[in-house]
């Protein structure tokens, strides 16, 4: 595709081609299961993402690795499909990033295993500043942690915010978070950074560390906390019927994307985000649930929530004790 003149969302990251393998209970060790159904589908956690954008009306731009093989050219044509202007970056002879995910039909719960070729790494000298320039908001990920820096630096100079998807701590990630504004991780992320378990407490001290503008989590079935430098932000979950969690929080990561780029306060986006990544969840593959716009609208306002994940009174209480220690941020 040729390139367009602006992007509101430029994503970096991880594609990946899933075959989705549905059983109706996750198996024992030495035991035989029947698969209910298989299927193959696009995934990853910035292609996903990227792709949800897309589908909302937002210019989107992906950068991405894959070989040349069958996986690699089911990826370009499902991005082709959705109308995402895509760079891919060609690894020849070698293998597209791919996974096999064992979905308990009983729970939605998800099992992921994994594959991924060194070569299929995005390096700095793949990716190209013009891909980057001129867009709204840059979206990456930990994984290829020094391609990332190098496109979220390019951002930084040129005033563009940065949103990461953050789930393990991948070297040089301390590198990254310091020229991410937007870090939303996985609930499990701020303790194996920081060695704080306590939420109220990581994300402040991540804030203020990395001088990010806003930080969050996401807590699964229970939503996402986030602190914004002044107070905390607890948004519980949405109730569906679950078939497949593949896939939830990529979609939560375009939905913050996409809430950034249209300058929504930080409380609507995080119920945006909320309630597309629950939707998602309503049917197979890390795509197969991206709900419209009017479908979303409807949940955040006729579907039942979980409970909150924390009290007012001990966010309230929280952000007191967080708030003088935050600092200036960028």
């Amino acid at each position: 595709m040729g390139e367009s003149p602006r992007a509101d969302v430029v994503g970096v990251g991880i594609n990946a081609t899933d075959t989705i393998l549905r059983l109706p209970r996750f198996p024992s060790p030495d035991s035989k299961v029947e698969l209910l159904s298989a299927d193959l589908k696009a995934g990853g956690q910035v292609a996903s993402a990227v792709t949800a954008c897309c589908r909302w009306d937002l210019a989107a731009r992906y950068v991405g690795k894959i070989g040349d093989d069958a996986a690699g050219k089911f990826q370009m044509e499902e991005m082709a499909r959705e109308g995402v202007e895509a760079h891919w970056i060609m690894a020849r002879g070698h293998a597209s990033q791919s996974a096999f995910i064992l979905v308990d039909q009983q729970t939605g719960e998800r099992t992921v295993l994994w594959k991924r070729d060194p070569w299929i790494a995005l390096r700095s000298e793949d990716l190209q500043r013009q891909w980057i320039a001129g867009a709204r908001l840059l979206l990456v990920d930990g994984h290829d942690t020094e391609a990332a820096t190098t496109a979220a630096r390019w951002a930084h100079e040129e005033k563009i915010p940065v949103l990461a998807d953050l789930d393990n701590l991948y070297p040089g990630v301390e590198a990254l978070l310091e020229l991410v504004d937007y870090p939303v991780m996985s609930k499990d992320f701020p303790e194996r950074l920081t060695g704080e378990p306590d939420l109220l407490k990581s994300l402040p001290r991540i804030c203020r560390e990395y001088r990010c503008r806003t930080v969050a989590a996401t807590l699964g079935r229970m939503g996402v906390l986030a602190w914004d430098r002044t107070r905390f932000l607890a948004c519980p979950g949405f109730h569906v019927q679950v078939m497949d969690t593949t896939g939830a929080g990529d979609i939560f990561h375009g939905a913050f994307a996409y809430g950034l780029v249209r300058s929504w306060p930080m409380d609507e986006i995080l119920e945006f985000s909320s309630a597309a990544a629950a939707l998602n969840c309503t049917a197979l593959g890390a795509r197969g649930g991206i709900a419209t716009l009017n479908e979303i609208s409807h949940l955040r306002e006729h579907g039942e929530r979980s409970e909150p994940p924390y009290s007012e009174s001990a966010l309230r209480d929280a952000a007191r004790e967080a708030a003088p220690m935050t600092g200036a941020g960028r």
